[in-house]
This record gives C-alpha cells, structure tokens and sequence, in this order.
C-alpha cells in the first residue's frame, strides 16, 4: 500500500499554451483514494484558467476517472496536489496531463503560404479590467465598455489564438505622456483595482507577412468624440492626455485598396499615426 499519515503531496508542472486534460488516472488505495487538487500558479496572467464540470465548484478530482480541463493562454505552472482522504490515508496517486490538440490543417497552396489575406485574421479577443465590473472580454468589433456604457478601462490583455505565422501585435496601454514599453500577445498592459486609468495607447502589427494586414481601433475618451484609425502602429489619446479611455474596440483586417494614410487627425486634435502536442505524467 502506500505511504501513511503523510502530509499532501506535491508536484510543479511547467505547461505551455494550450489546452490540458487533467486526468485522475489510479490510486494505489482503491477503497479510499486520495483527492486530487489542481490550482493554477498566482502569478498566472488573465485567460489562464480551470475548467470544472458545470457542478462542480473546485477544482478537485474526487477519484480515479475523474477530469478537468486547464486553458492557458500563455506558459503557467500547474501545481496537483494529492491529500489522504483520512488521516491515516494513503497520498500514492497518478494524474496524466495531456495536451489536447485540433490536429494540423492541410498545407495551404503556396498562393496562400505567401500572404495571409486570404485567411481568417479576424480572430482577436480583448480582456479589459473595467472599474467597477472587473475583467471584461469582446470579440473582434465589439465593444469594451464604450458608447453605450462607457466606463473607464484601467488595463488590457489582447488574445489572437488564430494568429498567421510571421505576423506580430503588440501594445501599450498607459499613459498618454509617457513612452509605454510594447508589450506581446497575452500579456496584461495596465492596471487592476488601483483606480489608475489608461488615457492613452499604443498598437503595433510587425513582422514578414504583415504587409497585408491593418489595425482598425476605435477609442472613446471621456469627453471627447470617438477616434477611429487605421494603419500599422496606431498612438491614440485624449485631448490633453489626461482624458481616461471609456471605449475601445479594435480589429486585425487585410489592408483595403485604398492602402493607410500616414497621418491624420481625429476630430479632437489628437494626432494618429497609421503606419505540438505533449504528454505529461505526474505520479505524485
């Protein structure tokens, strides 16, 4: 039998993007199987998450056969813990985690390799920490907070899980004043519950097959009518750059015929520039 009147056992797990199926898979106690907790480390950034059965509240696995799933937007560590469920109970466990996959879409033709035009590059998610709601999320052409309920946005995370290869995105949301280091995809620009608005913002779409593609941003500051830009790198702000953003929404498009104007200005003034699978086993 296993090990007795031992303290809960604990295992780290490094675990990349993805998508995870935690499985309980035996205990060496058949009659009275440990339990099985899973947690996501604290300083998991947001989308990271733990799916549970919808009557399920914790994500605890009660015995062996039992699942959950974690999503991870960006690489997090995984903490299982196994606990006795009596005080004299047996901690000897073994939890898979298996990396579920969507499997690989056939090898685009070489018209459509050299640009992604032609593809979906619509896929854009925001997570936005609004005061007084919390965190947030829109799809492409949907609103956080905005004209109909704008509300100020104190942070930003942007997701593109279907971004093309060779394109890149990244962004600042800050201070108007100040130069904000761009940060990439997935990660947090802001603040949380510290009553610090963003009042300004940097967006920029890089990269050798990026030429085919524009950033379209609508952002609403208060007091101020909706400005609305195009291009590669878009900095936008609010007339005296105080102003906190009330409203964004924003969108990856292929690039009109029309092509980006280099400049412009809003109508407040403000200037715009437009330019594999794994298998992990924990026996623990």
């Amino acid at each position: 039998m296993g090990d007795r009147g031992n303290p809960p056992k604990r295992k780290i797990l490094q675990v990349d993007r993805g998508l995870f199926l935690v499985r309980y898979a035996s205990a060496e106690d058949g009659r009275k199987p440990p339990v099985v907790s899973v947690s996501l480390d604290p300083s998991a950034g947001p989308g990271n998450t733990i799916i549970t059965h919808p009557d399920g509240h914790e994500a605890i696995l009660w015995q062996p056969g039992s699942a959950l799933a974690v999503r991870t937007v960006t690489p997090v560590k995984l903490l299982v813990e196994v606990s006795p469920l009596d005080e004299d109970g047996s901690t000897a466990a073994v939890v898979n985690v298996e990396a579920l996959t969507f499997g690989e879409p056939p090898a685009p033709s070489q018209q459509r390799s050299e640009s992604p035009r032609s593809g979906d590059v619509s896929g854009i998610r925001i997570l936005g920490h609004v005061a007084g709601l919390g965190d947030v999320t829109a799809g492409p052409d949907e609103w956080i907070a905005g004209p109909s309920a704008p509300s100020r946005i104190e942070g930003i995370a942007i997701e593109w899980p279907d971004k093309p290869a060779g394109v890149e995105l990244r962004y600042a949301f800050g201070s108007a004043k100040s130069t904000q280091r761009l940060s990439g995809i997935g990660t947090f620009s802001g603040t949380r519950g510290r009553a610090r608005a963003v009042t300004g913002c940097t967006l920029e779409l890089s990269g050798p097959r990026a030429s085919g593609l524009q950033l379209r941003i609508e952002a609403l500051f208060l007091g101020s009518p909706t400005t609305r830009a195009t291009g590669k790198r878009i900095s936008v702000g609010g007339v005296t750059g105080r102003e906190p953003l009330v409203g964004l929404r924003l969108r990856v498009e292929p690039v009109s015929q029309a092509g980006a104007v280099a400049e412009s200005r809003s109508p407040t003034g403000v200037r715009v520039f437009r330019s594999g699978a794994s298998h992990d086993e924990a026996a623990v």
